[in-house]
């Protein structure tokens, strides 16, 4: 049912519409104003307009093209009925059904009457109670058909297929953050049973880093204060919060890299059993690709695993042998806590695509039956004692890699190989390092940036330009570009030496 005020509404529409037809009908208009043209527009019932002498005229420049004009509003058209003039001022939601029937009647008997053969044609988007005239319509075709013409300018056909040319990226679901935010598709907030990292900088230098899992209602506990897992909850990663302490903290998911870095491991050195430099430059020199079949010996705490099952993929396979019991658990435990964390960060599955076994390689023998390996790591004291047993199972001019961390142990590998007569070839020995830099803007003592001097010209008077002291800091923007000095030098917290790397080639001979 119709409110009052939309009631009141309508009445005064109506009598303001009867008004100004009353005075369409009479011929008046108020003060006509002069045209462009310098003819005055005039508001006549002629469907070809007339001029204030009566004359008609069809424009008031020559030459121009003239559009097709619509039939008198009060002409020919059929009255309307009150209840059909006060449910078209009202909106369409709060009309009843019965004024929807009454709608439907009336239009059907309108298209069945007679003037419908002349001029109640109407295109399919005129709006309701508008009548068009024969030319309308056929302006209204014409537009019609270059929109499709365009539509279909937009696909190219390349042979059987059709490419479409409006590709644009993949429409997936946008998630909101907790704090507002609308997430990018494909990111997915941080939730409950994955690892974060947090981290606190200060000086260019990381004071603070540590990998957690994040709990409903556990804490994050350190010397800067605490925070609340389930304020990280449902933030995007990279966010940064403050501890009760007021120290920021930036969380955010941690990489492959820095989750072997920060894992539980049982090895007790400085670095994992092999560090991430490391596996890098090994599965370089092993050449692994998808779907191959890797054997590794010596499964520490699972780094090299991982990196392993990363490379091969879904359609390969890794068996890592340990020997220690407590390797082997430490290398299981941190092996599914990392596939139980990417399924929680990326919604799929980690492939599951490695076997972990314990026992001792060099008595492995109907292990390593029916087995063949398109390359093998090696990570053990004594790795020469074991190349008899795997070499017979590594492909013909694949690679074995060893990870040895002294001297020594490279010139028992050598010796080795040369007094068993293995089918082998040593290719390269290296050390991997890495040198970090430290580059940052010049900044004076009072926190202002300083400026880069211009050299000055022979024969000019040198005059000791100083710098405005009364200058403040300034932002990232506040300078130039390339106004502002850097200090470049080598960081002072280097990674020191952590392993030879032997790259071994099988040989036919």
């Amino acid at each position: 049912m119709l409110s009052s005020l939309q009631l009141k509404q309508a009445v005064f529409a109506r009598h303001k519409l009867a008004r100004l037809g009353a005075a369409l009908r009479e011929g008046c208009h108020a003060s006509p104003r002069p045209h462009a043209s310098g003819r005055p527009r005039c508001f006549g019932t002629n469907s070809e307009g007339s001029g204030e002498d009566g004359s008609n005229y069809k424009s008031a420049v020559p030459g121009t093209p003239q559009l097709p004009l619509k039939r008198p509003l009060f002409g020919r058209r059929r009255h309307l009925s009150p209840l059909e003039r006060i449910s078209q001022l009202v909106p369409e939601e709060s009309l009843t059904s019965e004024v929807w029937q009454l709608r439907e009647a009336t239009k059907e008997d309108y298209s069945e009457g007679p003037e419908s053969a002349q001029t109640g044609k109407r295109p399919s988007d005129a709006l309701p109670g508008q009548i068009y005239t024969p030319e309308e319509v056929d302006v209204s075709k014409e537009n019609k058909q270059s929109q499709l013409r365009v539509q279909e300018m937009d696909s190219v056909s390349v042979g059987d297929s059709v490419i479409s040319a409006d590709i644009g990226p993949p429409a997936e679901s946008s998630e909101c953050c907790q704090d507002g935010a609308i997430c990018l598709p494909g990111e997915r907030p941080l939730s409950y049973g994955e690892l974060v990292l947090a981290e606190h900088r200060r000086n260019k230098r990381a004071e603070f880093r540590k990998m957690f899992l994040l709990e409903e209602g556990g804490k994050l506990h350190s010397t800067w204060g605490w925070v609340a897992h389930s304020a990280i909850a449902e933030r995007p990663s990279g966010s940064t919060l403050r501890t009760s302490m007021g120290t920021p903290l930036l969380l955010r998911r941690p990489s492959l890299e820095e989750f072997t870095l920060y894992m539980r491991r049982g090895p007790a050195i400085s670095y994992p059993k092999v560090s991430p430099k490391d596996c890098t430059a090994m599965l370089q020199m092993m050449d692994v690709t998808e779907g191959d079949c890797v054997l590794e010996s010596g499964s520490g705490s699972g780094s090299m695993t991982l990196f392993l099952s990363r490379a091969v993929g879904s359609k390969g396979r890794v068996l890592s042998v340990e020997v220690r019991d407590d390797h082997h658990r430490r290398a299981s435990l941190n092996y599914k806590r990392w596939r139980t964390s990417w399924s929680q960060r990326r919604g799929e599955d980690w492939p599951d695509n490695v076997q972990f076994v314990k026992a001792d390689l060099q008595t492995a023998g109907p292990l390593l039956k029916g087995w063949g390996f398109h390359s093998i790591a090696l990570d053990m004291v004594a790795p020469h004692l074991v190349l008899p047993v795997v070499v017979p199972h590594l492909h013909p001019g694949a690679v074995c890699t060893v990870y040895l961390a002294n001297v020594t142990q490279v010139v028992d590998l050598l010796e080795g190989i040369r007094c068993s007569r293995v089918p082998l070839v040593y290719e390269r020995i290296i050390e991997v390092q890495y040198r970090d830099w430290l580059l940052a803007p010049s900044i004076r003592k009072n926190g202002s940036f300083n400026s880069r001097r211009a050299p000055k010209e022979k024969g000019l008077e040198e005059e000791d330009e100083e710098d405005d002291p009364n200058e403040e800091a300034s932002g990232p923007g506040g300078r130039a570009f390339g106004s502002v000095p850097y200090v470049a030098r080598p960081h002072p917290e280097q990674t020191s030496h952590t392993a030879f790397l032997v790259k071994l080639r099988k040989i036919l001979k």
